[in-house]
Formats: structure tokens, C-alpha cells, sequence
């Protein structure tokens, strides 16, 4: 095995819609506490949505696009609440399986649906700000350019996707820190080749590039720990 290259062939348990649906439902569950601890969107929010948001002096609505199962944007709501920010949030997963976990959150101004960009484009959907998060490194290169382009095409604000850094350190510190939680799960399989299928800052910001983002203004910034977030300004 290397991590010198993407590993684009491989694919997450998880993914398979007749995977074992009690490991499904446990994954997506523990979901919370592996993005609290290494998804860095605390430090996402306080940098870049935040100031966006309270500069409105409004209130204004949020997409989180490939939620999964409702973790990170039920948080971004809470972090948002406590800096008495009015925000209505919106959650889309084309997985009914996702939005079935999300939907057992209970969360203020917090809604779910079983959506994709496309068909929030085709509604004529706009937002203050869309956010994803490990969603990227799912998306063979035309589903990439698609993704990002509807992603802007949605938010009137900033466009942020978060997601893994590949890394032989991260490599081998999850593989390790993961086992605790990781019985009755997909998560240490699953989390393993997302990194391996993940990008390196350099092969992102040319995978952008070659999907026909040059002059739409994405940058991709590294943060720790092994992270990766591509922004920009979007146009809807």
C-alpha cells in the first residue's frame, strides 16, 4: 500500500446500499464524536461563517450539502445559537439511510431533507452559505466539477468544503485512535480508505482547476489536524 497517490479505485463499506444496516445506523451515530474531534469546522466557523453571518444583520439560511447524518451542521447551528445568531439550517443527503439518523436530531432551526444540489438548483434555492464536508474525495472528476459548480450556483456568500488530508501520520494515528469506538462500525475500514482516496492541498486545488474553476476563485488552505478546505465566493 502507498499513500503517494490517490487510491480512486477504492470503496466505503458504508456506501453499499445492502451493507449491514445496524453497523450503518452505529456508524453514523459515532459520526459526532470523530468530526468533533478532527473535522476542525469549530475553527471554520469561528474564521470564516461567523463573521459572514453576523455581518448580515439578518437572518440567514445555511446549506450543508451531503449531510450525512446531521452531525456537523446540527453543531454549526449550536455554535451559531450560542453566539445569538439567528440562522435557519438546512441539512440534503440523497442517502434515505442518512436522513433517517439525521432525523432523530433535535435541533433548533435545524431541518433534513432527501436532496441534492441539482434539485435545489431546479427549485431556484439560494443561501447565505453552503458547506460540505468529506464529501470531496467521494466524487470522480465530473461529479467534482458538477458538485462545485451547483455549490456556488446555491450561496450568495462563502462556499466551504472541509475534508481529509491525505497523510502517512494520519494514516497511522487513525488506524490507532479510532480503535476504541470503531467495534460494530464502519469506521476504521471506512475512515482508512477516505484517507486513501483523499487529496493532498496541491492535487485539489489542480483537481478544481482542471474541472473549470479557474476563474471562480477557489483557494485550498491546509489546517490541522490533516485537513483540507476549499473556498469561495459564490454567485447565485
Amino acid at each position: 500500500m502507498t499513500l503517494a497517490v490517490r487510491d480512486t479505485a477504492l470503496r466505503e463499506l458504508m456506501d453499499d446500499p445492502h451493507c449491514d444496516p445496524a453497523r450503518l445506523d452505529a456508524t453514523l451515530r459515532r459520526f459526532g464524536t470523530v468530526n468533533r474531534l478532527v473535522s476542525g469546522w469549530g475553527h471554520v466557523y469561528r474564521r470564516r461563517l461567523r463573521p459572514h453571518l453576523a455581518a448580515l444583520g439578518r437572518p440567514a439560511r445555511v446549506l450543508d450539502l451531503g449531510s450525512g447524518g446531521g452531525d456537523v451542521v446540527t453543531r454549526l447551528a449550536g455554535l451559531a445559537r450560542r453566539d445569538g445568531l439567528r440562522v435557519d439550517w438546512l441539512g440534503v443527503d440523497p442517502d434515505p439511510r442518512a436522513l433517517a439518523m439525521a432525523e432523530r436530531r433535535v435541533a433548533t432551526n435545524v431541518h433534513f431533507r432527501c436532496a441534492d444540489s441539482t434539485g435545489l438548483l431546479a427549485e431556484g434555492a439560494t443561501f447565505d452559505a453552503v458547506v460540505s464536508n468529506h464529501v470531496l474525495h467521494h466524487l470522480t472528476p465530473d461529479e467534482l466539477h458538477r458538485f462545485t459548480a451547483e455549490s456556488l450556483a446555491l450561496s450568495t456568500g462563502p462556499v466551504l468544503h472541509g475534508d481529509i488530508a491525505r497523510d502517512r501520520v494520519a494514516f497511522g494515528l487513525y488506524a490507532i485512535g479510532i480503535t476504541p469506538i470503531a467495534p460494530g462500525t464502519f469506521l476504521r475500514t471506512d475512515g482508512l480508505r477516505s484517507i486513501r482516496r483523499s487529496y493532498r492541498a496541491d492535487e485539489l486545488q489542480h483537481a478544481l482547476a482542471a474541472a473549470g474553476h479557474n476563474g471562480n476563485g477557489w483557494r485550498v488552505e491546509s489546517h490541522p489536524p490533516f485537513r483540507l478546505l476549499a473556498h469561495a465566493t459564490g454567485h447565485a
